[in-house]
């Protein structure tokens, strides 16, 4: 492969990557605002559609996700985004496996242009007439050889079905880019701390947020994402980040620790002077790790308030002495 194939192929990966991630949080987006609203849902990934929010049982909102770095005017007639999303959906309804009263969402951070097909089908001004019109004009007429397939799709609908599948169809176009998410996501969660905690908040729920997706992913067709989970994450953060409170975070927690980088550490030779066995050094090499990543991290994430880490520290040693007294007597 020559330099330019090569890089060319580094940019599609990269290309590929974003959109996964992109999908991904724009999920988590989603969810927090209907989380807001009060709505109870199970969440999907890769199952119907890109994103499946399921209510009462049944597929409710299916949304075909479509990421560019670059916000660009090319969400035309014959896009390939947009016809990639039709044959999805034109097949899925003639099957069976899309819900004829599902909503479809096509989600992209292109922009339609005024007058076309995708434009006629945003939530405001919409005209389906004239988007089916302009539609079954690309389908026929087109020479674009990459959207045949979708072309054909739209065209073995009978053209009520056409009418119909329109109908329900609604484009989210000029959406944030992965960059632009988070400042949304800041947005959202803007009731839930103060104002300079936003940021530390969002970091952590997006933690959490990955490796639950990553279990839904996991597992095709089951397991999905529970309004009521994300519900009570939000809640357990809250109470992490009140002002009594500083969070615990998972990572530092579950980390594997070196204990060879401590031998020669003050506490390690104290320890072993006073014959403490092997496992309760391990131990306590563990609890000094978690202990100074954890302060660092709230210092670095600007959590403590001025003096607090001192006055902490000053109890912890008042409360050892009254400990130390008591065995001592």
């Amino acid at each position: 492969m020559n330099q330019d194939g090569e890089v060319s192929a580094c940019f599609s990966a990269a290309d590929a990557a974003l959109g996964y991630l992109f999908q991904c949080r724009l999920a988590l987006l989603l969810a927090l605002r209907r989380i807001r609203s009060g709505d109870e849902f199970l969440l999907y990934l890769e199952t119907l559609d890109d994103v499946v929010f399921e209510v009462g049982g049944k597929p409710q909102e299916l949304l075909q996700i479509k990421h560019h770095n670059q916000r660009a005017a090319n969400l035309t007639d014959a896009s390939l985004d947009l016809w990639k999303t039709l044959r999805i959906w034109c097949e899925g309804t003639a099957s069976g496996k899309i819900p004829l009263l599902a909503i479809l969402y096509l989600v992209t951070t292109s922009v339609s242009g005024d007058g076309s097909a995708a434009g006629y089908l945003r939530s405001k001004d919409r005209d389906v007439t004239k988007a089916l019109e302009r539609l079954r004009s690309t389908a026929q007429s087109s020479t674009n050889q990459t959207n045949q397939p979708g072309y054909a799709a739209f065209r073995a609908l009978k053209q009520e079905a056409q009418k119909q599948l329109l109908e329900r169809v609604v484009v989210l176009d000029a959406s944030p880019t992965i960059v632009d998410l988070d400042a949304e996501l800041q947005k959202e969660v803007r009731w839930a701390v103060d104002r300079e905690l936003v940021a530390p908040f969002v970091r952590r729920l997006e933690g959490w947020w990955l490796q639950r997706t990553v279990r839904q992913l996991a597992n095709k067709g089951g397991d999905p994402v529970l309004s009521d989970e994300v519900d009570s994450q939000m809640d357990d953060l809250r109470e992490q980040f009140k002002r009594e409170a500083l969070p615990i975070d998972e990572d530092i927690l579950a980390a594997e620790v070196d204990a060879s980088v401590y031998q020669d550490a003050i506490f390690v030779r104290q320890l072993q002077l006073v014959g403490i066995g092997t496992v309760r050094v391990l131990s306590a090499i563990r609890e000094y790790f978690r202990a100074f990543e954890q302060r660092s991290r709230w210092v670095r994430e600007d959590l403590l308030l001025v003096g607090e880490l001192d006055k902490y520290e000053r109890r912890l040693v008042e409360e050892w002495e009254i400990v130390f007294d008591c065995i001592s007597v």
